[in-house]
């Protein structure tokens, strides 16, 4: 395996552009920090990694990525706490899934430190572009594309990767109403469910539009066969709450390994409340919303940490979800966000401060 045997190399940009960039009305993923990383993939290995200023790219129009779509990526944030320490989450949770996707796309994985050390360094570079107005963050973008060339249907022979950072502010508002899936599916068994590949969410879009089309913000995305299991809320895992037992479903094919619903299952259990893991079918969630045991529903991913559900569509019938004043999902929203800011103690090891 590569390691990196020296400092990574270093090109500042000549002109920052921080100073036109307003941190109190941040949108998500729209701006951009002055630097990235690079590091390429050729001659069957993977090149010592560089920050450079932040840039377009230039591919050739035989390049794979556009044909094949080998391409697969991770999500990431960073925090400053009030002593101007730079904090990330379990970053090394988010290496191990992209190689995990890399390897389901027969894409060479990256070596551990690259990742790690790119990253760090990165920050270090960048550490002025961390927000620190309460519900911000750095949104961190690492991924992975095929820029090798050729029209022929096989892996590249040559691959990028690249991390990129947008400070931003929450992804979500308020709650979503969202529509159980009754035709499309987001993933098969066998297929690349569980990986971070980009198709997985280009196929996501035009259901989602249908959807929206409709009044609604998002979809429930249900199983391949016969949509009688719930499986995942858009782009993220999804939590049910009936009575006080929160309930998701297993990872499998079809459903990403999701660093936020490991960690809230993990909280959860730390703290009391009953946790099922297991398959949750469409018929339960109406027949738990028609008999008042449906208490809430909330999706769970790093872009918005909890979305708060506030009722399903399903079969031309609209169910609402009961207004409660003390939640699940707000309460491990906070109790993890306070992790992540270092607003608290962490006694799971999953805050990881950049040195």
């Amino acid at each position: 395996m590569n390691t990196i045997q020296s400092d990574i190399k270093i090109t500042k940009t000549k002109a920052t552009k921080i100073h036109d960039v307003d941190f109190d009305n941040l949108n998500f993923g729209k701006v951009f920090s002055d630097h990235m990383l690079v590091c390429d993939y050729k001659n069957g290995k993977w090149q010592a990694p560089e920050i450079v200023p932040y840039q377009s790219l230039t591919l050739d129009p035989s390049a794979k990525i556009f044909h094949y779509g080998q391409s697969v990526f991770e999500g990431m944030k960073a925090y400053k706490d009030s002593y101007g320490s730079i904090f990330l989450f379990r970053p090394i949770e988010n290496c191990k899934r992209l190689n995990i996707s890399s390897k389901r796309l027969a894409i060479p994985e990256l070596p551990e430190d690259y990742f790690m050390e790119g990253l760090k360094t990165l920050l270090k570079v960048d550490s002025d572009w961390i927000p620190t107005k309460e519900g911000s963050s750095l949104y961190i973008r690492p991924f992975v594309f095929a820029s090798g060339n050729g029209f022929h249907a096989s892996p590249a022979d040559e691959y990028k990767f690249i991390i990129c950072c947008a400070p931003s502010g929450a992804y979500f508002s308020g709650k979503v109403k969202v529509l159980i899936e009754e035709k499309y599916s987001r993933s098969a068994n066998g297929g690349v469910g569980f990986a971070k590949a980009g198709g997985n969410y280009a196929g996501q879009f035009y259901p989602t539009q249908l959807a929206v089309e409709k009044g609604y913000q998002q979809v429930i995305w249900t199983d391949d066969t016969n949509h009688e299991y719930i499986e995942e809320a858009g782009a993220m895992n999804i939590f049910v709450r009936i009575n006080d037992t929160l309930i998701t479903g297993p990872t499998s094919d079809r459903i990403l390994d999701g660093i936020t619903r490991k960690s809230i299952i993990e909280l959860a259990k730390s703290e009391g409340i009953p946790v099922e893991v297991r398959k949750i079918t469409v018929s339960e969630v109406v027949e738990a919303a028609k008999n008042g045991s449906l208490k809430e529903m909330f999706g769970a991913g790093t872009a918005a940490v909890v979305s708060p559900i506030s009722g399903f569509g399903y079969k031309n019938t609209d169910y609402a979800l009961p207004e409660l004043q003390d939640t699940y999902a707000n309460y491990l929203k906070k109790r993890i966000t306070d992790i992540q800011t270092n607003k608290s103690e962490d006694p799971f090891g999953w805050r990881y401060e950049v040195e």
